[in-house]
């Protein structure tokens, strides 16, 4: 199940990452650039939510779309926060808050998996509110302008902040519920 409209929808949120960035390159008006990226990374960020409800809607998941998904999540979120750190939208901390926990997870959970413990560490409502608030926070920082009077950076500021506080409290309660099997296996 390679190339289910699923995975490939999944394909376009890697592809859309040079795009995204690519925006800020060209020979536009700011302004244009960031509605462009804007509403690249709403649309690509919506297939997220799109393929993993076809996945099940077509009966077309599959352990390698189960596998990309997340990856692909990580891909967009990663590359937008250094595109925002870059322009001084977003500070170099929450970057590294919010890339190293990315890291650290994805390294846990696939140790976690390799000794059969994998459910020790499944995706957990925190961390869904963790994605959700990053999700929200990076279009208002990449738009950076006013809308209907909001302020969409310090908006986005707020939010990339509490998506970095929710990030370290998802990766201490992913690593409470992997503590008792890290002990195990290091006492062995």
């Amino acid at each position: 199940m390679f190339l289910t409209i699923p995975t490939v929808m999944t394909w376009t949120r890697i592809v859309a990452i040079p795009l995204i960035v690519g925006v800020f390159y060209l020979p536009l008006r700011p302004e244009t650039c960031n509605l462009v990226a804007t509403v690249m990374f709403i649309v690509f960020a919506a297939t997220d939510w799109l393929d993993g409800f076809l996945a099940r809607k077509l009966n077309q998941t599959s352990a390698f779309g189960a596998f990309l998904d997340p990856v692909a999540d990580k891909f967009l979120v990663c590359a937008s926060l250094l595109v925002l750190v870059h322009m001084q939208r977003a500070d170099v901390f929450v970057a590294l808050i919010i890339i190293g926990r990315e890291i650290a997870i994805s390294a846990l959970r696939e140790w976690m998996a390799q000794i059969g413990a994998s459910r020790s560490v499944a995706v957990h409502m925190l961390g869904k509110l963790k994605t959700t608030v990053q999700m929200v926070a990076i279009p208002f920082l990449l738009y950076d302008a006013r809308v209907l009077g909001v302020d969409t950076r310090l908006w986005g500021t707020w939010l990339i902040w509490l998506a970095a506080v929710l990030t370290v409290w998802s990766m201490a309660y992913y690593l409470q519920k992997a503590l008792p099997e890290i002990r195990a296996r290091v006492s062995r």
